[in-house]
């Protein structure tokens, strides 16, 4: 039997009816309407098992009942969700400080100490240097030794309380020193800032700034009578042409900072001031450093924190009080390094957090509703049943039930 051609199967035919019909097209037709059917089909039984997993059903609003109890308690709720939410975003608009603490592993690098230190004495009598624990001496070219007035201006004073303040609110508050961590003001407020009229006294002080760069291992900074000078032997002031009537160790530290200078951050011993009347006062402070990384959003440095006790003396041999009239910090550096990172809230915890607050007040408020609702219903007598039901009452459900009416008050039989 041969197969059909194309052409036969397109061309049309006659019916019994006179019609004109092709039945392959015909086919084409049935198959394309049933596979049609079958789809809206799969598409109902799709949306009917949807609707089945539906977790959240719809009421019609004619099955809804509202009170002006169940009103004040959405507004108490609504506002409450308003408070806590703003509440929330400010949470999350903050930052905080997180601390890590490690072992330094970095002995190779140099430790920078930076120094701004006033002594009441002239500057070619006084002298500083540094002497490391390696019996290494570093030489003070860095250190700069400037004439300076040393009583200060009015506007100065005032600057010296204000830091001396911060530092005794710093000492109680350890908190706002990461204040001071993530705002950095500007500048350097440690800084003195200059005398605002032309010196018309004498330059009977001595300001002694800069920085030098020592090994990190403890060390000794001095600053005494006489130039300093060095020897195989060791090292020694030049002292024999000052005249001990010339000794006066009355110091005032403005800044004293190890590692890279931060703007906006206080050390502890910024703005101290110590005045002695004796020539043979000695002052010490004992420093340990501790390596310290800060990144914030604002700045990424590698700078040292550290803490200071302090102690003075006077020296007299007789008594056997023996020593070096002069200025001596005695630091050591940690093993330990702290990195202060400024930490933020992510933003999906803040959805999540955002999320129970809306959710636990609208189902607290709800349960509460109940509870209040129910506890009235009690106190007010509302169940009706029982003893509690009303005798009109018990007379309108006899009548619906084509009962006899129960008799009420003196009413004839």
């Amino acid at each position: 039997m041969a197969c059909p051609t194309h052409s036969t199967l397109l061309s049309p035919k006659t019916n019994s009816s006179g019609g004109i019909y092709n039945p392959v097209y015909m086919r084409w037709i049935w198959k394309a309407v049933l596979t049609a059917k079958m789809r809206r089909l799969s598409r109902r039984k799709a949306l009917s098992l949807v609707k089945e997993l539906d977790a959240f059903p719809k009421v019609a609003d004619s099955y809804m009942e509202t009170s002006a109890s169940g009103g004040t308690v959405s507004i108490i709720a609504f506002s409450a969700i308003a408070v806590l939410a703003i509440l929330e975003f400010f949470v999350y608009r903050d930052t905080w400080m997180k601390y890590d603490y490690e072992v330094d592993k970095d002995f190779s690098s140099k430790l920078r100490i930076n120094v701004d230190v006033t002594v009441a004495m002239k500057c070619q009598h006084v002298g500083a240097d540094i002497l490391d624990l390696a019996e290494t001496m570093i030489t003070s070219n860095g250190l700069q030794y400037e004439p300076v007035i040393f009583e200060l201006s009015p506007q100065q004073r005032l600057w010296q309380r204000t830091l001396r303040l911060l530092q005794s609110r710093l000492r109680e508050e350890h908190a706002l020193q990461e204040v001071l961590y993530k705002t950095l003001l500007k500048g350097a407020p440690t800084a003195l800032p200059p005398r605002e009229d032309a010196p018309n006294e004498p330059l009977n002080g001595c300001r002694i700034h800069g920085h030098a760069y020592v090994n990190k291992v403890a060390g000794n900074l001095h600053i005494t009578v006489g130039k300093p000078i060095h020897h195989p032997q060791g090292h020694a002031h030049i002292a024999a042409f000052v005249s001990h009537e010339a000794y006066n160790f009355s110091h005032r530290i403005d800044h004293l900072s190890f590692g890279e200078e931060v703007p906006g951050i206080i050390n502890p011993l910024d703005g101290t001031e110590k005045i002695t009347y004796n020539n043979n006062q000695m002052y010490q402070y004992f420093i340990t450093v501790v390596p310290t990384k800060l990144n914030t959003h604002l700045i990424s440095a590698d700078t040292h924190q550290f803490s200071v006790t302090e102690r003075e003396r006077v020296i007299n041999h007789a008594a056997g009080s023996h020593g070096v009239s002069g200025i001596f910090v005695k630091y050591d550096t940690s093993s330990l390094m702290v990195t202060v990172s400024e930490q933020h809230m992510a933003l999906g915890r803040f959805l999540v957090r955002l999320c129970g607050i809306v959710g636990g007040i609208f189902s607290t408020t709800g349960m509460l509703h109940s509870l209040v609702g129910f506890c009235f219903d009690i106190v007010c007598c509302r169940f009706r049943l029982g003893a509690y039901r009303p005798r009109q009452e018990l007379q309108l459900n006899n009548l619906n039930n084509h009962q006899t009416p129960l008799l009420v008050g003196n009413a004839p039989l």
